[in-house]
């Protein structure tokens, strides 16, 4: 006898993620340019190990207790702190209307879960991140792409004509947020301008508050030289008028994966509280201990020295993987841009090749020893089939270049075959 699934079970798929891993697991002599892990050898054992002993001598053993359902309060200030200086803001940033989540996964999780029934929609960017694109499939929610220009900004223009339309079709009702990646990408590494920013906020605020804007700054701290010049979406909304925000970030990417700690930050406080009570029914609260520790780091300044260390890492990584990418691969017509920070490189292959995951390339590049992610992944719909996302987080330096070799060798032997 079968199970009588749910529809929300019966939608669910084997996720991409997944599939990437059980070839990595089938095939232990890859080299992984896919995953968005960091180093390991950048990994702050010893000092996370040091801050374990000094939580010890303090002696509140708390920390080891269940915590609040929206988050450990110091955490939560010191957050909320954190980004009011990065925004510049005069006005102060309350800490009732910030939380902790298990990554920053879980806080779009929440977001969505609380906004969109099943057919709704949901408008991203192109490309965009395609694990909150498998979200939403999961949920049964569609993802429709924003038009954007020639040099990959979102266009408010075309942006203007879509919601009109969706108003005259009646869509409009449910069309539930915008989903905005501002600062160094997964995958484009591009970061969203203040004017375009703004300029979505104001399409928005036409719609009475009925359309919330999704902010996911995961990268934001992850600049190699100097940081973005543009203010978060809360920031900006003094001169755009009451939409509602949903600011998230993680303390993951920027410090260490295992911990998985998520911040967000919601100026809707009706929003808020929803998202909280669904939460509660999943975990009521984030692991406690992994926010003491974050909070400690925070205040001693652990965490701002490591950032530093990160981003000289990358940014060494990011040049190494490309200028190797260079040696071969623009001569065959493939062609990208360096990124300011982030992890990844967004490459695009000359016109007829196809990367994505049934493609004679994503053979050649198994075949080869090394892994990637296939562009078409982080697309809503009109997939280009010539993309490829490259991350330079896991792999040291030297094993960047040989993965970068083994790439290019693939690209060399599939555009032999294509000529023959």
């Amino acid at each position: 006898m079968s199970l009588n699934f749910s529809k929300l079970g019966l939608r669910q798929k084997e996720s991409d993620i997944a599939r990437l891993m059980t070839v990595a697991l089938q095939r232990p002599d890859l080299l992984s340019l896919a995953a968005g892990f960091t180093d390991n050898q950048t990994l702050p054992m010893a000092e996370l190990t040091a801050m374990a002993v000094e939580l010890e001598k303090e002696g509140d053993r708390s920390v080891l207790q269940y915590g609040a359902n929206q988050g450990n309060p110091r955490l939560r200030q010191l957050m909320s702190e954190r980004l009011q200086r990065q925004d510049s803001a005069m006005e102060t940033y309350t800490v009732d209307r910030s939380f902790v989540t298990n990554g920053s996964q879980q806080a779009l999780y929440l977001a969505v879960q609380s906004l969109c029934d099943a057919g709704d929609i949901v408008l991203v960017e192109q490309p965009t991140y395609f694990v909150f694109l498998e979200m939403l499939r999961g949920l049964g929610v569609e993802a429709i792409s924003m038009p954007t220009t020639s040099s990959g900004e979102i266009d408010t223009d075309g942006l203007e004509r879509l919601l009109d339309e969706f108003s005259s079709s009646g869509d409009i009702d449910r069309l539930k947020a915008v989903y905005m990646i501002s600062y160094y990408a997964n995958p484009s590494g591009r970061s969203v301008s203040r004017a375009s920013k703004s300029a979505v906020l104001g399409l928005l605020q036409r719609y009475d508050g009925r359309i919330a804007l999704l902010e996911d700054a995961a990268y934001r701290e992850l600049y190699y030289s100097e940081p973005h010049d543009s203010e978060s979406a809360i920031a900006l909304l003094d001169e755009c008028g009451a939409v509602p925000v949903l600011y998230s970030t993680t303390l993951t990417k920027p410090f260490a994966t295992g911990l998985k700690v998520g911040f967000g930050y919601c100026t809707h406080d009706d929003w808020l509280a929803r998202m909280m009570a669904i939460k509660g029914q999943q975990d009521f609260g984030t692991a406690n201990y992994n926010q003491a520790l974050l909070a400690k780091s925070l205040e001693t300044g652990l965490f701002d020295r490591h950032l530093a260390v990160l981003r000289s890492s990358y940014q060494g990584k990011m040049q190494a993987l490309s200028s190797r990418l260079e040696t071969s691969l623009v001569d065959m017509g493939w062609s990208w841009s360096r990124p300011d920070g982030g992890l990844y490189l967004w490459l695009t292959a000359p016109e007829g090749v196809q990367t994505g995951f049934d493609s004679a390339f994503h053979e050649s590049a198994i075949e080869a020893g090394v892994m990637y992610v296939p562009g078409e992944l982080c697309h809503a719909e009109g997939k280009p089939r010539n993309r490829v996302r490259l991350s330079f987080g896991v792999l040291g330096t030297s094993e960047l270049r040989e993965a970068a070799c083994r790439f290019c060798a693939a690209a060399q032997r599939f555009a032999a075959t294509r000529i023959s």
